[in-house]
């Protein structure tokens, strides 16, 4: 199937690496005009020539901004004051053990994974319904049907930024923008090795061994049973 975005602006929030560097990358590839986003200015360049690399002809320019902040917001959004598609991707995932999580760690994924949402789809959606035109999808998780006892933190807010989309798109009604949630599950890139491996260490359990048992046991609703790879 040919998707063409020729002529459309898409912002991806956390798209250095992983899930978010792929989508970019797609997008790229069907003719849209990409903002990679990143904290760091190497990070953001790194990206890029990693888009430009494999779709010659993508058209894509960065911002670096932290996006859990309201100034990174603010920067983000002054630095493209107007996008027709926003994907909510940026996040934060670790394990930590209930009674040893913060108030600071509780607010710190919240920041991230739920009011970079809020504060960019506030600040983009009335242009799109001015545009009558526009796409905002929240990257959430699979940990909001399946909620680990090792991440609560993680899927209390990604439960959250579910209702938000949910609520969005209540908004969208009669236009032409849609608001939607993917759930993704684990994908092998570096932060998910770092977990895994951390998580064989509390079991244990060696490096080379540790997929297996955390699909089986913390990971059990992706029918593949492995973690894909983007």
């Amino acid at each position: 199937m040919k998707i063409d975005m020729s002529g459309k602006t898409a912002v991806v929030t956390g798209s250095t690496n992983g899930i978010g560097l792929a989508i970019a990358r797609g997008l790229a590839g069907t003719g849209a005009s990409v903002v990679v986003n990143g904290r760091t200015e190497a990070g953001v360049d790194a990206a890029m020539l990693s888009i430009t690399t494999v779709v010659p002809f993508a058209e894509v320019r960065g911002v670096a901004a932290d996006v859990s902040t309201a100034t990174g917001c603010a920067k983000l959004v002054e630095a493209v004051p107007s996008t027709d598609i926003l994907i909510n991707n940026s996040g934060i995932f670790e394990p930590n053990d209930f009674f040893d999580t913060t108030d600071e760690d509780w607010t710190r994924f919240f920041d991230i994974n739920v009011m970079s949402g809020v504060r960019l789809s506030r600040a983009y959606l009335k242009g799109m319904f001015r545009r009558n035109w526009g796409r905002i999808v929240f990257v959430s998780s699979e940990s909001t049907l399946n909620i680990p006892t090792e991440m609560i933190q993680h899927a209390a807010s990604k439960n959250a930024q579910l209702a938000i989309a949910r609520a969005i798109a209540k908004l969208t009604e009669g236009t032409a923008v849609t608001v939607n949630s993917m759930l993704a599950v684990p994908t092998s890139f570096e932060g998910v090795e770092t977990f895994v491996n951390e998580l064989a260490k509390q079991n244990g359990k060696p490096e080379e061994q540790a997929v297996a048992p955390v699909v089986e046991q913390h990971r059990s609703l992706p029918l593949i049973q492995r973690f894909p790879v983007v």
